[in-house]
């Protein structure tokens, strides 16, 4: 099993760029190693190898192939929208990963028809994942976060 070796440099480039072009994801390939940057929180480089690494850009962020939809603390999407993490354009998230939540505290807007509806804690817990980004698309049923 070969050692992938990142780039971080490249990484942020690649992130800033996300950010510049408003696009959800960048990968790029060069002499069979390739590296792809998302706004959903991960970066994961695979080489030619049958082996992968992944590496987590944010705390509680979900692995490639791991699928929230059915666990008992997912918090789903109630309609298609765009998911919001904060109140405001440039404004602190509702919630961050590692906060207690109490029953009804607002923890993010989807914004469904030019209209903002704040999604509510279904019950009281500590926020363990977000699984979205800031402006991100989502349809119904859409795992967003997880209250354990």
């Amino acid at each position: 099993m070969a050692k992938l070796e990142l780039d971080k440099e490249l990484i942020r480039e690649l992130a800033a760029m996300l950010d510049e072009t408003g696009l959800s994801e960048i990968e790029i390939t060069d002499e069979g190693a390739s590296l792809r940057v998302s706004r959903a929180g991960h970066v994961i480089a695979a080489g030619s190898a049958p082996s992968s690494a992944s590496v987590s850009t944010e705390p509680g962020a979900p692995a490639e192939d791991e699928d929230y939809s059915q666990n008992p603390g997912a918090v789903l999407s109630p309609m298609v929208g765009t998911a919001y993490i904060a109140p405001e354009p440039g404004g602190p998230p509702f919630v961050s990963v590692g906060d207690a939540v109490g029953e009804g505290q607002p923890l993010l807007i989807v914004e469904a028809m030019k209209t903002m509806n704040q999604i509510p804690a279904p019950r009281a817990g500590v926020v363990t994942h977000i699984l979205i980004s800031d402006a991100q698309p989502v349809e119904y049923g859409d795992p967003l976060m997880i209250i354990e």
